[in-house]
């Protein structure tokens, strides 16, 4: 484990940059809309332009798969990471604000890109562990970047808070040369995920697994602070709670994936977030209790997330790095669905409507994994 740890840094150091670009929104997002004028359910669709940038930038990745260099798409990704920082801190109206984020999803899809297909460097005994640790680092941004965020925040600016991902983009930029190649792709893999029909079940599971999880993800910190009357410096902190118990549950899903079947594990914990969901968004009063909830939520989807990229992995093994693009468009895809879901629901109906709809999405995902192909799993 110790020899592998510098080998899986860079996909580390990528993986948190690319989270670090979207959490920074979270503890600011309120006052974001309270310095340009608008609503919060406005400032946060610049997660969906985020989305369908990363959406479209996947799509490319997987159609050109000689692309798929993983330093190259590291190097390239953290330079747009600095600008894209740079471009959102400069805005001075809602429409600056919301270009910016192009910025910001052409930098995230090929950090992520790289992050998780970097992953197919390692063997079949040490991939497990480094999922682990490459889909933990997404918690790693949240425990890092958050609650340094909110405290920005309120006594600084929001704008302050982008020197927060700049600072990561930096470091991986650094780290960048020094991750492993991938294994070369085959000819005639263009758009292979979206032609194989084990890859395309998987990838409609993890679309609407992520709408229910990053929509939450978007307006948590909202959640805690116009319901529960939280402080935006204390909201980063919570939020960063909730992280803590994710990477707890990410980096032991190796463990959990050798001894369960992954499409049950995976479907269970869709099942325990969709239970969770309307119960802290609605049925929770104090803010103790929705943390407790949120930490339980943060258990269930740091289970699900790494064993879920794992068995992603596993559907097209001769191209892993085009699967992890194509992975990668099904989470901001997700991104998309549940940030505009998400704004639609909190302004027309408000939180504890919000609750219930997103379960029913998770509940979705969880049905839609059982029908994914594990070639790891010789049961029926």
């Amino acid at each position: 484990m110790a020899a592998s740890g510098p080998k899986v840094l860079p996909l580390v150091l990528a993986t948190m940059t690319s989270q670090a670009l979207l959490v920074v929104l979270a503890p600011t997002v309120v006052a974001v809309a309270a310095e340009l004028g608008t609503t919060v359910g406005a400032a946060g669709q610049a997660r969906s332009v985020t989305a369908a940038v990363a959406v479209a930038v996947s799509l490319l990745l997987s159609a050109r798969p000689r692309l798929l260099s993983v330093r190259r798409l590291l190097v390239a990704g953290s330079a747009l990471a600095l600008l894209a920082c740079g471009a959102v801190a400069a805005a001075r109206s809602t429409a600056a604000f919301l270009a910016a984020h192009v910025l910001v999803g052409l930098a995230f899809a090929l950090l992520l890109s790289g992050g998780f297909a970097g992953l197919a460097a390692f063997g079949a005994d040490r991939r497990p562990w480094a999922t682990g640790y490459v889909a933990g680092a997404n918690a790693l941004a949240w425990i890092l970047v958050t609650p340094v965020a909110g405290v920005l925040t309120e006594g600084w600016s929001w704008r302050a808070a982008e020197a927060l991902p700049a600072a990561l983009a930096v470091a991986a930029l650094v780290a960048a040369p020094a991750a492993l190649p991938a294994p070369s792709v085959r000819a005639g893999a263009a758009l292979a995920p979206l032609r194989a029909g084990a890859a395309r079940r998987w990838i409609v599971s993890e679309v609407a697994g992520y709408a229910a999880w990053t929509s939450l993800l978007t307006f948590a910190g909202a959640f805690f602070i116009q319901r529960l009357g939280v402080r935006e410096s204390v909201a980063g902190w919570l939020l960063a709670g909730a992280a803590g118990a994710y990477l707890l549950a990410s980096v032991r899903s190796g463990r959990l994936s050798r001894r369960w079947p992954r499409r049950r594990l995976i479907a269970t914990a869709a099942l325990v977030m969709a239970v969770l969901l309307p119960l802290m968004l609605g049925a929770a009063r104090t803010t103790p209790v929705a943390v407790a909830l949120f930490c339980v939520l943060g258990l269930a989807a740091g289970t699900r997330t790494p064993v879920s990229a794992s068995l992603g992995l596993d559907q097209l093994p001769g191209q892993p790095a085009a699967m992890m693009a194509a992975r990668t468009g099904a989470t901001q895809l997700g991104y998309l669905v549940g940030a505009v879901l998400g704004g639609a629901v909190i302004s027309g109906a408000g939180y504890p409507a919000l609750g219930l709809v997103l379960a029913v999405v998770m509940a979705t995902s969880a049905a839609l994994v059982r029908r994914v192909d594990d070639p790891a799993d010789p049961r029926p």
